[in-house]
Order: C-alpha cells, then structure tokens, then sequence
C-alpha cells in the first residue's frame, strides 16, 4: 500500500506538467481507485519506445492500484489530428485503424498488465452520437478559445486554411473523457490543449474535471530529434533483440539519464545512485548503459533475451577485435541528414559511394555490430555509431 507521498513521487516521475496537484492529492486521499485515461490514434502499426512513455506512465499507476483505460482512437483517427506542424494529418480509414488497432493492443501488453486494463474504442459511444449531438457537443467550445491553440493561431495569422473538422478533433477528444469518466488524463507535451478541453467539457457535464498529466517528447538515439521513425532515430519494441541492444548502446552517456528516467521501471534512488558514481568516475557508464538495454530489451523480449542480447554484445564489441583507439571521426551532413553510402565515403571507410552500394549489396558493412541492408539509410544530426566496412575498416563516426 503506498501512501500518498509516495503515490505522488511515482505519478510525477519524468512528468513536465501535473494539473492540478492539490486536485489529485485530494481524489488520492479519497482511497478509491481513480478513473486513469490515455488515448492513442492508431495511426501506425509499430510501436517505439517513444510511444511507450506515456505506457510506462499507465504501468506505475496501475502498480498503485488504480484503474487503467487504455483508449484506441478509431473514431479520431477518421478525424485526423493536427499535427502541430501547421497541416493537417490524414485521416485513416476504418479498416486500416481496425487493423493498427489489433496491432497496438498485442504490443501494449507487453507492459501494461491485462488483467488490470480496460481497452475501450471512441467509435463506441461517437457511433450512437446524431449530427445534432455533435452540434450540441460543438456549442460548448468557441472559435476564439480554439485559436489559443497554438498551431491553430500560427496557421490563422499566416493564412493558412483550417478545416472545421479539425475544431471537432480536440472536442472529440474531450468528449472522450466525459464518456470515459477519468479522474486523470495522460499525454504528451504537444496535446496540452486536448487535454484540457476534456477538463473543460467535464464541467459542463457535470463531472468532477479530470487531473492533466503531461508527459515529454522522448528523444531518439540523436538526442536530439523526436524519436521517429521516419528519421531513423527509433527503437522498435518489434525490433529483434541485438539491434535494439546496440542501438540502445550507440546512445550518448547524456541521454541514457534521460531514457532511464521515462523508459526505465528501476528505482529512482538507484538510478541516482548510479549516476553519483559514474560522476565519480567509480563506475563506468558502459555498464550502466549495459543495464538499461538489458531491461528494454527483457520487457518486450523476455528475460532470456536480455541475458543474451547483453552476452552478444559484448563477444562482438569486446572480444570481437575492435581496436582499443578506435578512429573517432566526425562527418557533415546535408540538411540535416547523411545518406549511409555518402558517410562511409566522408568518414574514409570507402573510396567512392559505388563501392559503398557494392559492400552494402555483399552484407559487408554494419553499424554496431548489425548488418545494414538498407541502402537508402540516412543518418541525421547528432548521431554516432561504430561503423566497419569488412574485418578491418572501423570508426566511430559522428555526423554534424
């Protein structure tokens, strides 16, 4: 049973915003399990562990004892959310969002326990709903308030054209937690106004408002970016074991604090401890790195596979032959990005993008250790691999 000091020190793990504090302090006093909501839009089939912040963040609410609703968006993912970079994101079609569905919930359970989760789809309460609902539900909101958004009001001023059915998007959203009855809602920095819309239509409802939980935009193994796939940044939780293993391990000693702290479920005392250390120089980050990847790797692979993916590692990099000076080297990128055959050329590891085609083609080039295939890979800012061309060409590059 845990008190509600220490309920609050876990739900504001890693968290930027809690709204309003005194609030949840009060429903946690209260003893009863609370109504705890997020939503996500199957917009894709895979996960990465970007998405699964906010699931890490229902996991430790669940360990409180309080009740978990994980929400598919089916009926919003027909909407289209804004994206936030001033367009408007393409709505998916009922098929496509039933088949992303199935997907989302075999890969959450990998976290979060089924037995104390309630899936639940929008489409169930927004099929019932009559246009004359929808125009009631559209009375409560303002354009004037909509424009306090803030891709909203940046679109606006410049001309750019908002579609009506994206005002409906946040209000829907919000609606959602009327139905739902939530206590507490989830979501990253980039849905603050969602979610508080949602505590907004509660009140009009007749509901006690919910507590807003804002959790940050994770980070890819650049440090730099958002973790997307479509930079290339991303860890998959469908990845296999060794690449994400070493792509865990490619990450700066800076940032693996930062995934430690919203990826991992070890104690906070014994992260910080940790750190004390490798500050101290009496432990090194290395091994540090080597516990966090074996965890990840563990949660969605199983225990063995942690155990495995840790001991492969380390035959490949450690007992593998890799030089102890190995050539660090630092390559530009253009706009931001660096095709994998123009960096092996740069960082001297080729004499010509030809034969980089050639050897990507013969399964002679790998970075950490993994074999590329992809011979459209582009590198971005900010990341820094172990790249080896054959047995003995070998370098760490960074790309500017």
């Amino acid at each position: 049973m845990y008190s509600v000091e220490e309920s609050l020190e876990l739900i504001k793990r890693g968290a930027v915003g809690l709204l309003l504090e005194n609030e949840l302090v009060e429903r946690l006093k209260s003893g009863r399990p609370l109504r705890i909501k997020a939503g996500f839009d199957p917009t894709a089939p895979d996960l990465h562990l970007g998405h699964t912040v906010l699931i890490n963040k229902l996991r430790q609410f669940q360990e409180l004892g309080h009740h978990v609703m994980f929400l598919i968006g089916d009926f919003t993912g027909m909407i289209g959310d804004p994206t936030g970079k001033n367009v408007t994101r393409k709505p998916l079609t009922r098929e496509e969002i039933q088949v992303n569905a199935k997907t989302y919930q075999e890969q959450v359970f990998k976290i979060l326990d089924p037995q104390k989760t309630e899936v639940m789809f929008n489409s169930t309460w927004f099929d019932q709903m009559t246009p004359a609902d929808f125009i009631h539900l559209a009375a409560k909101h303002t354009v004037a308030r909509m424009l306090e958004r803030d891709d909203f009001g940046k679109r606006y001023a410049s001309g750019q054209p908002i579609a009506i059915h994206e005002f409906l998007y946040p209000l829907v959203q919000g609606y959602d937690s009327v139905a739902m009855r939530a206590d507490v809602e989830l979501g990253g920095t980039d849905q603050t106004f969602n979610l508080l819309v949602g505590r907004e239509l509660q009140k009009h409802y007749g509901q006690l408002p919910q507590i807003v939980l804002t959790m940050p935009i994770l980070e890819g193994l650049d440090g730099v970016q958002k973790m997307s796939k479509s930079l290339g940044n991303y860890v998959g939780i469908r990845d296999e074991p060794n690449e994400m293993f070493g792509k865990l391990m490619s990450i700066s000693d800076d940032l693996m604090w930062r995934y430690f702290e919203l990826l991992s479920f070890y104690p906070v005392r014994e992260i910080a401890e940790w750190r004390r250390q490798v500050d101290g120089q009496a432990l090194n980050p290395r091994d540090v790195k080597f516990r966090l990847a074996e965890e990840l790797v563990a949660r969605f692979h199983g225990a063995e596979a942690g155990r495995s993916a840790l001991a492969a590692f380390i035959e490949r990099f450690q007992k593998g032959g890799l030089p102890e000076d190995l050539a660090e080297i630092q390559v530009k990128s253009r706009d931001g990005r660096l095709l994998i055959a123009n960096l092996l050329k740069e960082a001297g590891l080729v004499t010509s993008t030809s034969e980089a085609l050639r050897l990507i083609q013969q399964g002679a080039v790998r970075i950490d250790g993994e074999r590329v295939e992809n011979r459209d890979l582009a590198l971005v800012t900010g990341s820094k691999h172990v790249y080896q061309v054959g047995k003995r060409r070998v370098a760490r590059v960074e790309v500017l």
